[in-house]
């Protein structure tokens, strides 16, 4: 495991490519981190392994605590933060959780190096956004009792808020994730920084239950989302040698929506369901344009 160095007066543990820059705050008293706990396996018997949180921030001060609430049956909380401005990494240590600041070098690397501290093999990964319901959380702790026996990893639906409804139909859900799993056998592999997902050697189960994510903050905020990631997904296909084309610009937004909205029922959400297919359909226009441009050797 890497050394680490804690900021002055906090207890907050950086990563060692983010020390010398480290925006951790300083606080008028120390905060009580889990990470200068003696860690303890929680395990009653060989057949119940230890089970380890992994939650990646950054400004997300309204969101962590419910989010870590709902993993209460995990033995630890791995936070990785990003130089998170709200307060993020306080709250976090004041649920418990080990907070580590770590520059942001993208998606996948964050959740890759929370994976690799935890102190434990079994881990379950998540975003700040996201929570475990009862049910879902029923459903882990019944593999666990078994020892997560034969499988190598898990998988769940993850239902997302829009509005404040929940979008049942469409691309938004199932929306299975591979979130649970021995990270002896797999990880968050890849290069991809964006659209990141882990894959694992083995055998893969659904569990029952969904994982709820509650993502946006408003209509701004989802458009500025998905021009980010659009961006993101656009340089990584550029790097990657692919090419657009004007069809891809044309086409790929229209079948989008058509897939969604139509055939996987999305109008079935409402308007809810109309805005978002349209919202989904637009980030894959801002990436085929953005593709497009970068092929052709303009600045986006």
């Amino acid at each position: 495991m890497p050394a680490f160095a804690s900021a002055p007066g906090t207890g907050i543990e950086c990563a060692p490519q983010a020390t010398s820059d480290c925006a951790c705050p300083a606080a008028a008293r120390p905060l009580r981190y889990a990470s200068r706990k003696r860690w303890r396996r929680m395990s009653t018997s060989h057949d119940r392994p230890a089970l380890s949180a992994c939650i990646i921030t950054f400004n997300e001060a309204d969101r962590i605590d419910a989010c870590i609430d709902s993993l209460a049956f995990c033995d630890e909380i791995v936070v990785v933060d990003s130089g998170s401005t709200d307060g993020t990494r306080e709250r976090a240590a004041a649920k418990g959780a080990r907070v580590f600041e770590r520059a942001f070098e993208g998606y996948r690397s964050q959740k890759d190096f929370a994976v690799k501290t935890a102190h434990s093999d079994w881990v379950l990964c998540l975003d700040a956004d996201e929570r475990v319901t009862p049910t879902l959380r029923a459903s882990i702790e019944r593999e666990r009792e078994r020892g997560f026996a034969g499988n190598a990893g898990y998988r769940f639906a993850r239902l997302t808020e829009y509005f404040g409804a929940w979008l049942r139909h469409g691309n938004a859900y199932p929306d299975r994730v591979m979130r649970l799993f021995d990270r002896r056998r797999g990880g968050w592999r890849g290069r991809r920084e964006i659209h990141e997902h882990a894959s694992v050697d083995g055998s893969v189960t659904t569990l029952a239950g969904n994982l709820e994510h509650v993502p946006y903050r408003s209509l701004s905020d989802h458009l500025d989302r998905i021009e980010r990631y659009a961006r993101m997904m656009a340089e990584h296909m550029h790097a990657n040698g692919r090419k657009a084309s004007l069809v891809n610009i044309v086409v790929n937004p229209f079948w989008r929506f058509v897939r969604g909205y139509v055939l996987r029922g999305g109008f079935r959400d409402g308007w809810r369901g109309l805005i978002y297919a349209y919202v989904k359909a637009n980030y894959v226009r801002q990436k085929f344009i953005k593709l497009w441009l970068l092929g052709h050797g303009y600045r986006l």
